[in-house]
Protein backbone atom coordinates (compact mmCIF):
# COMPACT_ATOMS: atom_id res chain seq x y z
CA UNK A 1 0.00 0.00 0.00
CA UNK A 2 1.29 3.28 -0.22
CA UNK A 3 1.59 6.31 1.81
CA UNK A 4 -1.45 8.13 1.17
CA UNK A 5 -3.21 4.88 1.28
CA UNK A 6 -2.05 4.72 4.75
CA UNK A 7 -3.75 8.41 5.93
CA UNK A 8 -6.95 9.36 6.99
CA UNK A 9 -8.21 12.81 7.52
CA UNK A 10 -7.65 13.40 11.68
CA UNK A 11 -11.42 14.52 12.13
CA UNK A 12 -12.14 11.19 11.03
CA UNK A 13 -10.02 8.75 12.28
CA UNK A 14 -10.71 10.75 16.35
CA UNK A 15 -14.66 9.40 15.55
CA UNK A 16 -13.40 5.97 14.45
CA UNK A 17 -11.25 5.59 17.65
CA UNK A 18 -14.08 7.06 19.56
CA UNK A 19 -12.81 9.30 21.05
CA UNK A 20 -16.13 11.59 20.19
CA UNK A 21 -19.71 10.76 19.42
CA UNK A 22 -19.73 12.52 16.15
CA UNK A 23 -17.07 13.86 13.33
CA UNK A 24 -18.78 17.43 14.28
CA UNK A 25 -17.29 17.55 17.76
CA UNK A 26 -14.01 16.17 16.75
CA UNK A 27 -13.77 19.06 14.03
CA UNK A 28 -14.30 21.53 16.77
CA UNK A 29 -11.56 20.10 19.04
CA UNK A 30 -9.38 19.99 16.04
CA UNK A 31 -10.05 23.47 15.13
CA UNK A 32 -9.60 24.31 19.11
CA UNK A 33 -5.69 23.01 18.73
CA UNK A 34 -4.98 19.71 18.67
CA UNK A 35 -1.70 18.80 18.11
CA UNK A 36 0.16 16.02 16.23
CA UNK A 37 4.08 15.07 16.71
CA UNK A 38 4.02 18.55 18.65
CA UNK A 39 3.16 21.08 15.82
CA UNK A 40 -0.56 22.84 16.59
CA UNK A 41 -2.99 21.44 13.67
CA UNK A 42 -6.21 23.86 13.52
CA UNK A 43 -7.75 21.85 10.17
CA UNK A 44 -10.03 19.29 10.35
CA UNK A 45 -8.86 17.73 6.64
CA UNK A 46 -5.24 17.04 8.28
CA UNK A 47 -3.98 13.53 7.44
CA UNK A 48 -3.08 11.56 10.28
CA UNK A 49 -1.64 8.08 9.77
CA UNK A 50 0.76 5.37 11.71
CA UNK A 51 2.97 6.70 13.79
CA UNK A 52 1.55 9.77 14.33
CA UNK A 53 1.39 10.92 18.49
CA UNK A 54 -1.82 13.04 19.27
CA UNK A 55 -2.34 15.32 21.83
CA UNK A 56 -5.93 16.85 22.55
CA UNK A 57 -8.37 17.54 25.22
CA UNK A 58 -11.35 15.55 26.45
CA UNK A 59 -13.73 16.82 28.86
CA UNK A 60 -11.79 16.44 32.07
CA UNK A 61 -8.11 15.40 31.02
CA UNK A 62 -5.94 15.68 28.43
CA UNK A 63 -5.42 12.79 26.21
CA UNK A 64 -1.88 11.69 24.23
CA UNK A 65 -2.64 8.70 21.60
CA UNK A 66 -0.33 6.92 19.05
CA UNK A 67 -1.97 6.20 15.80
CA UNK A 68 -1.08 2.17 15.18
CA UNK A 69 -3.61 1.81 11.95
CA UNK A 70 -6.17 4.52 9.95
CA UNK A 71 -9.20 2.27 10.37
CA UNK A 72 -11.83 1.97 7.97
CA UNK A 73 -14.92 2.40 9.62
CA UNK A 74 -16.36 3.07 13.06
CA UNK A 75 -17.16 0.02 14.49
CA UNK A 76 -17.42 -1.25 18.10
CA UNK A 77 -15.58 -0.10 20.60
CA UNK A 78 -12.71 -3.75 21.00
CA UNK A 79 -12.26 -2.57 17.16
CA UNK A 80 -11.34 0.81 17.80
CA UNK A 81 -9.24 -0.25 20.81
CA UNK A 82 -6.90 -1.51 17.93
CA UNK A 83 -6.61 1.57 16.01
CA UNK A 84 -4.28 3.42 18.98
CA UNK A 85 -1.92 3.23 21.59
CA UNK A 86 -2.71 5.06 24.82
CA UNK A 87 0.56 7.32 26.20
CA UNK A 88 -1.03 8.23 29.19
CA UNK A 89 -0.94 7.29 32.57
CA UNK A 90 -3.55 5.16 33.95
CA UNK A 91 -5.73 7.29 35.81
CA UNK A 92 -7.35 6.44 38.84
CA UNK A 93 -10.72 7.57 39.47
CA UNK A 94 -11.08 10.00 43.47
CA UNK A 95 -12.55 8.18 45.91
CA UNK A 96 -16.02 9.59 46.68
CA UNK A 97 -16.30 11.07 50.76
CA UNK A 98 -18.14 8.48 52.14
CA UNK A 99 -20.25 11.34 54.03
CA UNK A 100 -21.20 12.42 50.44
CA UNK A 101 -22.23 8.63 49.75
CA UNK A 102 -23.88 7.17 52.41
CA UNK A 103 -24.87 3.63 52.42
CA UNK A 104 -28.27 2.23 52.91
CA UNK A 105 -29.18 -1.04 54.43
CA UNK A 106 -30.07 -2.70 51.76
CA UNK A 107 -34.02 -1.93 52.47
CA UNK A 108 -34.96 -0.28 48.91
CA UNK A 109 -35.82 3.69 48.96
CA UNK A 110 -34.27 5.31 52.12
CA UNK A 111 -36.96 6.52 54.34
CA UNK A 112 -38.17 10.43 54.78
CA UNK A 113 -36.12 10.15 57.93
CA UNK A 114 -32.78 8.92 56.24
CA UNK A 115 -33.52 11.72 53.36
CA UNK A 116 -33.70 15.02 56.08
CA UNK A 117 -30.65 13.51 57.87
CA UNK A 118 -28.58 13.05 54.66
CA UNK A 119 -29.66 16.45 53.38
CA UNK A 120 -28.79 17.86 57.13
CA UNK A 121 -25.63 16.31 56.71
CA UNK A 122 -25.26 18.07 52.89
CA UNK A 123 -25.68 21.20 54.54
CA UNK A 124 -23.66 20.97 57.46
CA UNK A 125 -20.36 20.14 55.29
CA UNK A 126 -21.31 22.99 52.87
CA UNK A 127 -20.97 24.91 55.47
Amino acid sequence: MSDAAQKIRIDKWLWHARFFKTRTLAAKVVGGGLRVNGQVVAKPSFAVGPGDVLTFAQPGAVRVIRVLAPGTRRGPAAEAQTLYEDLDPPREKPPEPAELAPRYDGGGRPSKKDRRAHEAMRRDLLE
